[in-house]
């Protein structure tokens, strides 16, 4: 995916929706939102903080509302893009530039921003607990060292060993993976340690 440095920029690079972008960013501009590049996509903040993000996709154009959960939402129109993922974004979709309607989205933008204000916002709170998948259990209940090796990980570590298991969906693929991290695990050395500089 390609990134961005300016809005101008990402607008140009979606010729067949650069109409709805254009629109919608004007509708974000004139509120008092200052315009950002996040993630290589426009974003829009109040007071350092993201409230919208803008983007382009095949079949449709969306805004994105950081703080959404706490929006209204009396016309209905805003989606949980990862049900059971997303606490508090939320989506606006757009397939074409009649479905936009300005003083509709002016209404929900200014909401927004007066959430930011209000502060409202979900807090984000790190979980210490690792629910380890029970293949994995019954291999470090069974094999000391093992279990030694994977307490000297710390938590985070502790849970991508986890999760890279838990994740799979077949028993077989379990399995594959549990002996690709057991020498890993042994040796000190991370799931992701090979992507991350130190």
């Amino acid at each position: 995916m390609k990134r961005y440095h300016t809005v101008d920029e990402y607008i140009l690079g979606h010729p067949r929706q650069q109409a709805e972008l254009e629109l919608l960013r004007s509708i974000m501009v004139d509120s008092e939102m200052e315009e950002t590049v996040k993630w290589g996509i426009p974003g829009y903040k109040v007071g350092g903080k993201n409230v919208i993000g803008l983007a382009a996709f095949k079949s449709y154009v969306g805004i994105w509302f950081h703080q959404g959960v706490f929006l209204k939402d009396e016309a209905g129109v805003l989606h949980n893009a990862q049900d059971g993922k997303t606490k508090g974004l939320r989506q606006w979709r757009f397939s074409s530039i009649e479905e936009i309607d300005i003083k509709l989205i002016s209404s929900y933008v200014n909401e927004a921003i007066q959430n930011q204000k209000d502060g409202k916002e979900i807090k984000f709170t790190k979980t210490t607990q690792v629910l380890i998948p029970e293949i994995l259990q019954d291999e470090l209940s069974g094999n000391n060292e093992l279990s030694v090796a994977y307490n000297n990980f710390t938590l985070s570590k502790q849970r991508e060993f986890a999760d890279y298991i838990s994740e799979a969906k077949r028993e077989e693929t379990k399995v594959k993976r549990l002996d690709k991290i057991i020498p890993m695990i042994l040796d000190g050395t991370g799931l992701h340690d090979k992507y991350k500089k130190f």
